[in-house]
């Protein structure tokens, strides 16, 4: 198991932190002041996009994990956003692209031998502005359409395409059912 904490002394008292069997798990704790660190996953946020074609927006990963591979736009939230604004300025940074929420498409949990436990939040979002191009991770951005989309490197993208694809289908034959 990769911990997502690194730390090795108590940022409170300075003891060297050990690991004590606590609440039903090892846990990182100080056994000077008794301070227990919790090892929660790290919060990331992808979003999906599509243009009027019906098109999906990947980007060409500028970065490890899987450099070179393709996936969502995505990135880890940062300290006082929301995920939803987590997604939007993620999107705007890798894409160019300015974007509206539609609706949480899921939440899946993954585990990255780089960055440890994570907790990936996705969106779709609806294109309101901007203007298409690579930027910060991203060695590439293009709309593909599903059938001639490359291999997708995060399982969690590929299941929240899926689920989008799944979510409009349902919708249509609704649709036509009425």
């Amino acid at each position: 198991m990769k911990s997502n904490l690194t730390i090795i002394y108590c940022p409170y008292c300075g003891h060297k932190l050990i690991r004590k069997h606590l609440e039903g798990r090892k846990r990182l704790f100080c056994p000077n002041c008794e301070k227990i660190y919790y090892e929660n996953p790290t919060p990331v946020v992808a979003i999906v996009v599509k243009d009027d074609k019906g098109r999906i927006l990947l980007i060409k990963r500028k970065i490890d994990p899987c450099k070179g591979k393709w996936a969502l736009p995505s990135g880890f939230m940062e300290i006082e956003e929301t995920p939803a604004q987590g997604a939007l300025r993620e999107l705007r940074e890798e894409t160019g692209i300015i974007g509206e929420v539609k609706r949480l498409i899921g939440v899946y949990s993954n585990n990255s031998k780089l960055h440890g436990y994570l907790v990936t939040i996705v969106y779709e979002v609806k294109m309101s502005g901007g203007i298409l191009c690579a930027g910060d991770d991203a060695e590439e951005a293009a709309f593909y359409e599903i059938e001639k989309m490359p291999d997708i490197v995060f399982d969690s993208h590929f299941k929240a395409i899926r689920e989008v694809m799944k979510y409009e289908q349902e919708i249509e034959f609704r649709f036509i059912d009425k």
